[in-house]
């Protein structure tokens, strides 16, 4: 099982999208500077979390929530859920990794 994970920094205000077996974990490692492409972004908090069958599925997912449309997707979640729109624009790449 895999996921597809957003967090936002809380320095910046940016998103970033992943996937990973444990999204927890995985937020643990950005917040700890382990991550190369946003440790200097720090600190993060999770703010949406999909399940998918598998890491192909999770692949697709997450090029998704890259593309245009797919952001706006997020945008509207996350209002729903309450969150602020406070992110820039601007993609960034995730990887999976446990």
């Amino acid at each position: 099982m895999y996921f597809v994970y957003v967090l936002q920094s809380l320095k910046d205000g940016n998103r970033y999208t992943g996937i990973s077996k444990d999204p927890e974990k995985r937020l643990k490692e950005h917040n700890s500077g382990l991550v190369t492409s946003t440790k200097k972004r720090k600190p993060f908090e999770l703010v949406f979390v999909e399940k998918c069958k598998d890491r192909i599925a999770a692949r697709k997912k997450e090029k998704y929530f890259k593309s245009g449309f797919g952001r706006k997707y997020i945008d509207s979640k996350l209002q729903r859920m309450g969150f602020e729109n406070n992110r820039r624009s601007g993609s960034s790449v995730g990887r999976a990794r446990d």
